[in-house]
């Protein structure tokens, strides 16, 4: 098992939902934390949180979609605590629209550019550190990164890139001691999709699914993804049927897009009254 404490942890996305929780989780353990979002009031809610836990803890306010972002983050990570072990690419945004229904072409560069580029230019500039540390890289990713769901095009398309470029990178650095970790969790119960996209680019402000049925708690999936972070683990898929699913695609792929299809079906939000 891989000991976090005493371990730098950058985590993006640390305001809220899995990022919150996860940051929680590794204070409890003894990490030195820095905390990245664009909310800082949030932030520091959680930085406060972490250190009545007993931990030390940094805020960094942090676009990921900004490059220079990136590097200040990383680089005040380093001036913080010295180096940095561990780095969680977490921070994402939804969209909840079918293709044909959109609108803004731009909120695809937009997801891209958060969910996909985040995590690369994040990982740029933390690379040479974790390498320096045999450290690990952390990709919060999606089920949609590994099959298609209704009205998540540009959602899936980024998660599908994020898999591609930490599967990639792992196998780079092999024999380098950088371990890399896919974490592909399913429905949680986080509310990122009441930020998600609609398909005029704007925010939906309410939730393109029940969220009364299959969700998974943000403690459970917290507690998994710190699990496979003590023991380096490679990849996690987090649910039972994502991990059949992922059989079935290899063998009768046309069933898992019937699957999906009647998933999205009844999962479909109760209509107003």
């Amino acid at each position: 098992m891989f000991s976090v404490q005493g371990k730098t942890v950058i985590i993006t996305g640390a305001s809220v939902g899995i990022g919150e929780e996860l940051a929680l989780l590794l204070a409890s353990r003894g990490a030195n934390l820095v905390l990245a979002a664009r909310n800082e009031e949030a932030l520091d809610g959680v930085r406060r949180r972490c250190e009545q836990a007993g931990a030390r803890a940094i805020t960094v306010k942090t676009d990921v979609a900004v490059p220079e972002d990136c590097q200040r983050m990383v680089e005040r990570a380093v001036e913080a605590f010295g180096g940095i072990d561990i780095l969680v690419n977490n921070a994402g945004i939804s969209m909840g629209a079918r293709f044909e229904e959109v609108t803004d072409l731009s909120l695809f560069e937009r997801v891209m550019r958060v969910n996909y580029l985040g995590a690369v230019y994040c990982t740029h500039y933390a690379l040479p550190h974790l390498k320096a540390r045999k450290g690990l890289a952390v990709a919060i990713s999606s089920l949609t990164g590994k099959t298609g769901v209704p009205t998540r095009t540009g959602y899936a398309a980024s998660k599908h890139a994020m898999q591609g470029f930490f599967d990639s990178l792992r196998i780079e650095l092999l024999g380098t001691g950088v371990d890399v970790l896919v974490v592909s969790p399913g429905f949680v119960a986080t509310g990122i999709r009441d930020r998600a996209l609609g398909p005029d680019g704007q925010p939906l402000r309410h939730s393109f699914r029940d969220e009364r049925r299959g969700n998974m708690d943000v403690a459970t999936c917290g507690a998994l993804i710190l699990k496979a972070i003590e023991r380096r683990d490679r990849e996690v898929v987090m649910t039972a049927q994502g991990k059949v699913l992922q059989v079935l695609k290899l063998v009768a792929p046309s069933l898992v897009d019937r699957i999906a299809q009647r998933a999205f079906r009844r999962n479909a939000p109760p209509p107003e009254t």
